[in-house]
């Protein structure tokens, strides 16, 4: 998992702020550790498809906003299958 960066408790940390900003912008419900988890993976996942797309961004700040919108996406997505 390419971090950007930022390294692991880096990751954690703006992962989990990425993900409450998301909690908060998607009017969602979860607790600290869905936040994490959240920023987190979708983090990694957003970097993952912009990785096959050719766009390569660094920094805590270009992790702060793929996270949140990888986590936004992330809700989104678990709000349609839900339904």
């Amino acid at each position: 998992m390419d971090l950007n960066g930022v390294g692991f408790l880096g990751a954690i940390i703006i992962g989990a702020l990425a993900g409450w900003l998301a909690e908060k912008f998607m009017k969602s419900n979860m607790g600290i550790v869905m936040n994490i988890v959240l920023g987190i993976v979708g983090a990694a996942l957003l970097n993952f498809i912009l990785a096959i797309l050719g766009l390569g961004f660094s920094g805590w700040l270009a992790y702060l906003v793929i996270g949140f919108i990888g986590a936004s996406g992330l809700i989104a997505i678990g709000r349609m299958v839900k339904r």
